[in-house]
């Protein structure tokens, strides 16, 4: 349980980062959007960024073996890692539709899949 908690807070969390760096490259469409300075945009992002802090740090802590969760330090790392990948490629399919996948693309995320198998490997 304590796992797939961790997995979903991970997930949540990497959203809202993917939105915070991201996002605002789509925003910048609305109108009222593309009149703010960087400064503005730096802090919306900020507190957008606020919300991935609020999930990853439980995350954390829920998941850390040393905390009683099932995995090591190693293993988290990891898996946000290949989470924020994935959630980043959904995010870029979605929202911006100019972006595609390429043979090169799914190979990467193959050799992903396999770090975190071996990651797990005893």
């Amino acid at each position: 349980m304590k796992a797939v908690l961790t997995i979903g807070l991970l997930v949540l969390s990497n959203t809202f980062m993917v939105v915070a760096w991201y996002g605002h490259l789509k925003f910048s469409e609305w109108k009222w959007f593309s009149k703010l300075g960087l400064i503005s945009i730096v802090l919306i992002s900020w507190g957008i960024a606020l919300f991935e802090y609020m999930f990853q740090v439980p995350a954390n802590r829920i998941g850390f073996k040393e905390n009683g969760g099932p995995f090591s330090l190693i293993q988290l790392k990891v898996l946000q890692e290949v989470i924020t990948l994935v959630v980043f490629a959904v995010f870029t399919l979605v929202v911006f539709k100019t972006e595609t996948f390429r043979p090169n693309h799914i190979i990467s995320f193959l050799f992903l899949i396999l770090a975190v198998y071996f990651m797990f490997k005893k």
